[in-house]
């Protein structure tokens, strides 16, 4: 579409249209449930990085100058940080999860707004990310994993279909859209979308919010944003949905710079409440675009597909089991397999049960999933095109022998809890056993190892008669590798969303 269309619309023109035509800056979000904002700041700077805090944007730091892409530090690789475009980062504190919440986001992938809510939320509650992408759901699984998040249960299924049989206490409807708001990345030109696209992306839009109407609990919260500056996908889309099913708008009051959210265009109406959405241009936050709108799901109304929503829906909520359903396996062989893979731990690293108070072990194909989820809604939900993935970060693999491996999402997660069973490795050392090599050690070493570089535990190995070995798996060793150098690339990974 033609941009000049809104300049009655979004003030400031001139600014809008220079920020739009500068490449947009890098932004960081700091992974505050394990290391505290001016920590990372302060190991960021200490290698050369200079960073401006965003205002009004707890955790999210600009980087005005540094030696070498973010991506390429080991804070990146230990998931102490996630590249996110600074508008976006707006939308999780506007839907305002609470520990404990349970809380679905109808399109998660990649997954940059559902980690930050997570984290919001302490990993305490349950965040179910659905996604309708296969190759997306890849970028948003290996996000959770390098994360560390357990609070997070990943769902297979197109948004607009997703299962009836449990409420939420928020849902977020982060929807597909025609992405003007990212004309930064393409030297202020707005990608090119057919009429047809245009057409079938407002149905998809409307559905989706009416789909997030339908799993809300009476007095939840549904946040609808996208990030496109057209009215038809934004004001219209929840114009619609306000005027026929029981939510109320509520106003957004941002601690960022935006713009209210529009009542008219081109001679179409909206509803007046619409002025209480919100609109961020890229010259507001030096980023891209993004559209907000918050609904309250009001108490006692019905649902546009008849069903009356009641706090006894919170009964379809059940504790996770020790086995994932339709696995096979039985609970007593889960539970053993969980007593091994903790006296392994404590046995090889001096990782005392205790490290995991609070968290729950679910297996799954022969492996256990480590996840902070008192209960979840899979065995409520009705059967359809869906199918679940994950809960939590998968932690823990047997071997032929039935030995247990924790993997190496589970070592970097446990970071400084590893008290033994690691060996200090040179730079020049990680680099020969990530290219396959082995490193022979003056100390006694056997067995399992967590491979430790600059005080980090930054994978998986192994002592043998020949040496140490890396187990870290082949496709992360290359990316592995260039982090420690400094040079070369890591395979890109879809952080920003």
């Amino acid at each position: 579409m033609d941009l000049g269309r809104y300049r009655a619309v979004i003030p400031e023109w001139s600014r809008f249209l220079e920020a739009a035509s500068r490449a947009e800056p890098t932004v960081f979000r700091v992974r505050t449930g394990r290391i505290a904002p001016d920590a990372l700041a302060d190991r960021m700077r200490a290698q050369g990085y200079r960073l401006r805090a965003i205002e009004g944007m707890p955790a999210f730091f600009q980087v005005e100058e540094g030696p070498r892409p973010v991506s390429l530090t080991l804070e990146h690789w230990l998931g102490l940080i996630y590249v996110q475009q600074a508008s976006t980062g707006v939308a999780a504190p506007a839907l305002a999860p609470r520990p404990g919440e349970r809380v679905l986001d109808l399109c998660a992938a990649p997954g940059g707004k559902t980690t930050h809510a997570t984290d919001l939320m302490d990993d305490r509650g349950c965040v179910v990310a659905a996604d309708v992408s296969e190759g997306r759901l890849r970028g948003l699984l290996g996000n959770v994993y390098r994360l560390g998040h357990t609070g997070v249960f990943v769902v297979s299924g197109d948004g607009r279909d997703f299962p009836d049989g449990a409420l939420f206490d928020r849902v977020l409807v982060d929807a597909p859209c025609s992405g003007e708001g990212t004309l930064r990345r393409r030297g202020g030109r707005p990608p090119e979308q057919s009429a047809s696209f245009m057409r079938y992306v407002t149905r998809a839009q409307a559905a989706l919010l009416r789909r997030a109407v339908r799993l809300t609990r009476p007095g939840g919260t549904i946040l609808y944003v996208t990030c496109t500056f057209a009215p038809e996908e934004n004001e219209a889309v929840v114009s619609d949905v306000l005027a026929d099913e029981p939510v109320e708008l509520e106003p957004l009051s941002l601690p960022v710079p935006h713009a209210p959210g529009l009542t008219a265009f081109e001679g179409r109406r909206f509803d007046p409440r619409l002025e209480g959405a919100a609109r961020i241009y890229p010259h507001h936050l030096d980023s891209g675009g993004l559209f907000l709108a918050r609904l309250r799901r009001l108490v006692g109304g019905g649902t546009g597909g008849g069903r009356v929503a009641s706090e006894a829906d919170a009964g379809a909520w059940s504790p996770v089991p020790p086995v994932f359903p339709g696995d096979g396996m039985e609970s007593a062989e889960a539970e053993t397999l969980v007593a091994r893979a903790l006296e392994a731990l404590d046995d090889h690293f001096g990782v005392g049960a205790g490290v995991f108070g609070g968290m729950g072990w679910t297996a799954r194909g022969g492996r256990l999933w480590l996840h902070s989820l008192a209960r979840w809604p899979l065995e409520a939900w009705e059967p359809g095109r869906w199918r679940p993935l994950s809960v939590g970060f998968r932690a823990v693999e047997f071997d032929t022998r039935g030995r247990s491996r924790p993997t190496n999402d589970l070592l970097q997660w446990l970071g400084r809890a590893v008290v033994r069973g690691a060996v200090d490795l040179e730079t020049s050392e990680l680099v020969a056993l990530l290219d396959g090599g082995a490193v022979e050690r003056a100390e006694e070493l056997y067995g399992l190892l967590a491979l430790r570089w600059s005080g980090a535990v930054v994978g998986r190995g192994v002592a043998t008669s020949a040496g140490v070995r890396s187990e870290v798996p082949r496709a992360r060793a290359a990316d592995l590798r260039s982090v420690i150098t400094g040079k070369g690339s890591v395979t890109p990974t879809p952080d920003d969303d």
